[in-house]
C-alpha cells in the first residue's frame, strides 16, 4: 500500500489534474456534487450535472439525430418513472442487450436513478448462451434491441422484455413509447446506489459475471484523475465511441463521457470507413477503439483514408485486447503520435497506460502503471520478481477492482493484489510488457513458451494480416503450437513459408507444427480472437 505521504501527493495531483481540466468550473462543480450526491458517481449523474454548463448542446449524435443534455437528462428520468411503474427498483436485476445509440445511453441512466442492477449482455451472444446467461443471474426483466427479439423469443420466452429502439412486430413494449408517456420529472432519490454486472469475455469458457459496486466518490475520483495525468482528455471534448459499451473499456469510455461533459458520437456497428467520416464531420478528438478496429481502418486502400480530415484527432484511447507493437507503429505513421494503450481487465480495471512516446521508444509495451496502482509479477512460488525483462504473473492492486464473480469465485490475490490472469514482464525503464494469458503457456519438449510470442512475429511477416497462434496436444512433445493466418487480399502464402520465418528468427520448438489459413479470424465484439472456437472447428490441429 502507497505511504501516507505518497496518497497526499497523489490526491493532490489528483486536485490538480481536475483543476487544468476544467472540472472545477463552479457552476459545473456544485452541479455535479449536488448529482453525485443524489445518484452517486454514475452516468445520470454525469448528465444531470452537464445540463448546468451544456444544456441545449449535443450531448449524443448517433444513428437517429442528436439529443441534447437537457433532452438525455429528462428522457432517462422519463425512462425510470416508467420502469418503476413496472416494480424496478433498488437492486432490482435488469439485463440490458444493446448495441451502441442513445438508448444504450438512456437505458444505463435510467437504471441510475433507480439503484438497479445493471447486467450487460454480450450483443454477439448466441441464443443458449443468451438463456443461460439471463437464468445464471436471475434477471426478470431484459431491455434490448429489437434486433435480437427472435433470439430471445425463443430461448428466453418467460422473461419480460422491453425493446430499446423501436416497436417491434409482436407487440412488445418499447423503450420511446415508454418515454413519451411517462412523467419527465426526477425519481426519487433511491434507498442504495446501483450495481453493475459486466460479463468477461468468454474467449475460453462460458462468460463469467464480475460485480462491482458504483465506486465511491473518492475512489473514482482518485482512478479517474489517474488516467486523466497520463491521458489529455478535456471537458467538452467531441468523443467517439465505436468500442462495445456493454464491456469494460467503452462502458469506462461512456462514464468517462458523461462526466466531463463529452459531446458522444455514436454507431450501432461500427465500419471503419464510417469512423473516419463522423470524425470529419464531427471534429472528433477522442475516439475509444479495440485494436481490431485499428487493423481494420489500417487496411483500407490509402485512398480512401485520405478522403477524410482526421486532423481534428488528438487520442485515440485502445484497450480490450493485445495491441501488437508493429500496428502501434503502422498506427501512428499513418494518423500521427496520438494513441494511447491501456491494459487491465474485467476484474482489475486500469493497471497501465502507455503514451505514444512508450510506444514509440517501445513498441508493444502496455506502459507503466497509473498514480495509486500497484502492479507487480510473481513466480509460480508467489514470490515477486523483481528483475528487469523476467516474466512472471501479473497482480494488480487499486480501488476499483471487482468484488468477485455473481457465481460466487474470485480471482488469486497475493499480498492484497489481484491476479489480471496475464504473464508479463518490465523493462529497465519501468514499462510493463504483456506476454499473454497465463494459462496460454505450454511446455513443448521441456520448454516453457507463450504463443503471443510466435503471434507477434507472424503478424510483422509480409502478406499476412492477422494470425492466432495456441497450444495443442503432440504425442511426441507433449505441446506444440498451432497457427491459424488469414493472409492479405491478393496474397498466397502456404505453411512452408509460415515455418521458415518462425525458424530463421525464433528457436526451434517454436515453430508451429501445423499452419491453417482462413479468410478471417472468429472475434467477439471486442476484437478477441475466440481461441476455444477454433479448437472447436479444428480438432486435428
Amino acid at each position: 500500500m502507497p505511504s501516507l505521504f505518497d496518497r497526499v501527493c497523489i490526491n493532490l495531483q489528483a486536485v490538480d489534474t481536475v483543476r487544468r481540466m476544467g472540472l472545477l468550473h463552479p457552476k459545473m462543480a456544485t452541479t455535479a456534487l449536488q448529482s453525485a450526491k443524489r445518484w452517486g458517481p454514475t452516468l445520470a449523474a454525469g448528465f444531470a450535472a452537464g445540463v448546468a454548463r451544456r444544456g441545449d448542446q449535443a450531448a449524443i449524435v448517433d444513428d437517429d439525430g442528436t439529443l441534447t443534455f437537457r433532452q438525455v437528462h429528462q428522457q432517462s428520468s422519463a425512462l425510470a418513472n416508467a420502469l418503476a411503474d413496472r416494480g424496478v427498483g433498488p437492486e432490482t436485476p435488469v439485463a440490458l442487450l444493446a448495441r451502441n445509440s442513445r438508448w444504450f445511453v438512456l437505458a444505463v441512466a435510467a437504471l441510475d436513478k433507480l439503484g438497479a442492477t445493471v447486467l450487460y449482455m454480450n450483443t454477439g451472444f448466441a441464443g443458449p448462451q443468451l438463456a443461460e446467461v439471463l437464468e445464471r443471474e436471475g434477471c426478470d426483466l431484459l431491455l434490448h434491441d429489437d434486433e435480437f427479439s427472435v433470439a430471445v423469443a425463443g430461448y428466453a420466452p418467460d422473461v419480460q422484455r422491453l425493446v430499446c429502439d423501436r416497436a417491434p412486430a409482436d407487440g412488445t413494449e418499447d423503450l420511446p413509447a415508454l418515454v413519451a408517456a411517462a412523467s419527465t420529472s426526477d425519481p426519487a432519490k433511491p434507498e442504495r446506489q446501483g450495481r453493475q454486472v459486466i460479463l468477461t469475455s468468454g474467449t475460453t469458457g462460458t462468460p463469467k459475471g464480475a460485480s462491482r459496486s458504483k465506486e465511491s466518490l473518492g475512489a473514482g475520483l482518485a482512478a479517474a484523475t489517474a488516467i486523466f495525468q497520463r491521458v489529455p482528455f478535456r471537458t467538452e471534448d467531441v468523443h467517439a465511441v465505436p468500442a462495445p459499451m456493454f464491456h469494460s473499456l467503452g462502458n469506462a469510455s461512456l462514464l468517462a463521457a458523461a462526466t466531463m461533459s463529452h459531446t458522444l458520437v455514436l454507431a450501432r456497428r461500427f465500419e471503419p470507413e464510417h469512423l473516419l467520416a463522423q470524425i470529419e464531420a464531427h471534429r472528433v478528438r477522442v475516439v475509444t477503439v479495440v485494436p481490431v478496429m485499428l487493423q481494420r481502418i489500417l487496411a483500407l486502400p490509402t485512398e480512401v483514408t485520405e478522403r477524410y480530415d482526421t486532423s481534428s484527432l488528438e487520442v485515440v484511447f485502445c484497450s480490450g485486447s493485445a495491441l501488437p507493437g508493429s500496428l502501434a507503429t503502422q498506427w501512428m505513421d499513418r494518423f500521427g503520435d496520438n494513441l494511447y494503450n491501456m491494459f487491465g481487465s474485467t476484474e482489475v480495471a486500469v493497471a497501465t497506460i502507455a503514451t505514444p512516446e512508450d510506444l514509440r521508444a517501445a513498441p508493444g509495451t502496455a506502459g507503466k502503471p497509473l498514480s495509486g496502482v500497484d502492479v507487480r509479477l510473481y513466480d509460480d512460488d508467489d514470490r515477486e520478481i523483481t528483475e528487469p525483462d523476467t516474466v512472471g504473473r501479473i497482480f494488480v492492486g487499486s480501488a476499483l477492482r471487482f468484488e468477485g464473480y455473481t457465481g460466487g469465485q474470485t480471482k488469486p490475490s497475493i499480498d492484497g493484489l489481484l491476479s489480471s490472469g496475464d504473464l508479463g514482464r518490465f523493462d529497465a525503464d519501468g514499462r510493463l510488457f504483456v506476454g499473454g494469458r497465463d494459462d496460454d503457456m505450454i511446455v513443448s519438449g521441456g520448454e516453457n513458451l507463450f504463443p503471443s510470442e510466435v503471434e507477434d512475429l507472424l503478424s510483422d511477416m509480409a502478406g499476412v494480416r492477422e494470425v492466432a497462434v495456441f497450444g495443442v496436444e503432440d504425442d511426441q512433445f507433449g505441446q506444440r503450437l498451432a497457427a491459424f493466418v488469414v493472409p492479405e487480399d491478393g496474397v498466397t502464402l502456404d505453411d512452408r513459408a509460415i515455418k521458415d520465418h518462425v525458424r530463421a528468427n525464433l528457436a526451434n520448438y517454436k515453430v508451429p507444427r501445423s499452419v491453417w489459413f482462413l479468410d478471417e479470424l472468429p472475434r467477439n465484439p471486442t476484437g478477441k480472437v475466440l481461441k476455444r472456437e477454433l479448437r472447436q472447428r479444428f480438432p486435428d490441429a
